[in-house]
């Protein structure tokens, strides 16, 4: 028998939990990507509309002078430009991970601005109610991080690119990058 008759070698099934059944090796399912898309369609659409609150005014928002205003209270400098800032990172962010888009830099954008947030928030305690907490901005900071790490799932359009690869290894520097900013931002434009 020739060498090109013999039948390719396989691989042997992973055993499964029950008995006489086979399961196939870990990997991505599709509903692990319909998870992600779920996941940027209401991270992003959320950001969008504070965004745009801070950016326009709209649903009722401060705008930039009045979200500037309240970063004055909060003992923050630079206050217009950071109102800029803040309002365009969840803004644009916003669309980019609705899109799945450049998610790393999108996520860590989004994550740096609920870090800061979080932190400003924390004497105020866990829950809203009578004071301001942090447990909503703790839980967009997870979502962010998450889709940081995970990536945005095969529904986006970064579908393809180098860093969808191995999105935990791509999205490590910019998950450091998203700390630094935060730490930078309330140690050099927050008074004590």
């Amino acid at each position: 028998m020739s060498t090109h008759d013999e039948e390719p070698a396989h691989t042997a099934p992973i055993p499964g939990p029950v008995l006489g059944t086979e399961s196939r090796p870990l990997g991505w399912t599709a509903g692990a990507d319909l998870g992600l898309l779920v996941l940027r369609l209401v991270l992003g659409g959320t950001f969008v509309a504070h965004g745009a609150q801070k950016l326009f005014g709209a649903f009722d928002g401060p705008g930039i002078d009045g979200f500037a205003g309240y970063l004055a209270g909060l003992g923050f400098q630079q206050t217009t430009l950071m109102a800029w800032i803040t309002g365009l990172t969840e803004f644009v962010g916003g669309i980019l991970v609705v899109l799945g888009l450049l998610t790393p830099l999108a996520a860590a954008g989004l994550l740096g601005v609920m870090i800061s947030s979080v932190a400003v928030k924390w004497p105020n305690g866990f829950f809203t109610g009578t004071g301001q907490g942090f447990e909503l901005d703790l839980v967009l900071a997870a979502a962010a991080a998450c889709l940081l790490l995970a990536g945005p799932g095969r529904a986006a359009m970064d579908t393809g690119r180098v860093w969808m690869r191995r999105p935990l290894i791509s999205g490590l520097p910019f998950l450091l990058l998203a700390i630094g900013a935060a730490i930078l931002v309330l140690l050099i434009l927050r008074r004590r």
